[in-house]
């Protein structure tokens, strides 16, 4: 998470506070993907590399996790995103200041709270936000499946954490307009608590109709749905293991 959130984080943070000469809209979504796929392969090893608190609970839910295991990866993701939001705030503290004049606000000509979390754009209802949201996870854990999908067509191991930095790349670039594409309650949520404690103040919870509760809810029940999906449409569909391991060694075996 803090290898994922440092690099998605300053993105927008130069891209804000450069007033657009330091890169634009792409330059963030290029910057978000660049640091999942790095945090995959820091991470992948240890955890499966659970960057996401939507995808773990949807794992625990599964049953794949235990009550611990849930705990400790999103403490651990939290923790990480929280140190990444305090480290991007270090990083860029002298061109916020200068920028807003060392008046910390979330709406406004000088907004730097964006840096952070996530805020919907100002012609989108709270519905239409919470379906963006939605949507959007719903696509990221369809397309995570698909690449890990050892039955289907299954990515290549080394490959899985690249594809998958494209995959939040695509999202961004289609479905981003609405809300930022939030798409994980531990890239949101650990960075708002920082706004509220640096200086920007409750605002960050109110603002927008109380919007933090979105991209926390929002994913998690787009993920538990895209499961669902994948599975009625996809992996139902698949062959069982062995008979897929026979075509292979027999696919094997013509190759030879």
């Amino acid at each position: 998470s803090l290898f994922t959130q440092v690099f998605g984080l300053s993105s927008v943070a130069q891209v804000v506070l450069g007033k657009g000469n330091t890169g634009q809209y792409l330059s963030i979504n290029m910057a978000f993907g660049i640091g999942v796929t790095l945090g995959i392969y820091a991470a992948g090893g240890i955890s499966g590399a659970h960057l996401n608190a939507a995808i773990t609970i949807t794992q625990w839910v599964l049953g794949n996790l235990s009550w611990t295991q849930l705990a400790a990866y999103i403490i651990g993701q939290f923790l990480g995103s929280f140190i990444a939001a305090a480290t991007v705030f270090a990083l860029y503290y002298d061109a916020i200041y200068d920028y807003t004049k060392g008046n910390l606000t979330v709406s406004g000509p000088t907004a730097t709270a964006m840096i952070f979390s996530t805020y919907p754009a100002p012609s989108v209802s709270l519905q239409g936000a919470f379906f963006t949201e939605f949507t959007a996870t719903v696509m990221l854990i369809l397309g995570i499946l698909v690449i890990h999908d050892e039955k289907n067509n299954g990515a290549l191991k080394g490959a899985q954490p690249l594809l998958s930095g494209m995959l939040v790349l695509g999202i961004g670039l289609g479905m981003g307009l609405n809300t930022g594409y939030a798409i994980n309650p531990s890239r949101d949520l650990p960075p708002r608590i920082f706004t509220a404690v640096a200086g920007w103040g409750m605002d960050v919870f109110t603002a927008d109709h109380s919007w933090w509760w979105v991209p926390v809810a929002a994913p998690v029940l787009g993920c538990l749905t895209g499961v669902l999906i994948y599975k009625v449409c996809i992996d139902f569909h698949n062959e069982p293991d062995h008979e897929t391991e026979n075509k292979k060694e027999e696919a094997g075996t013509e190759t030879s």
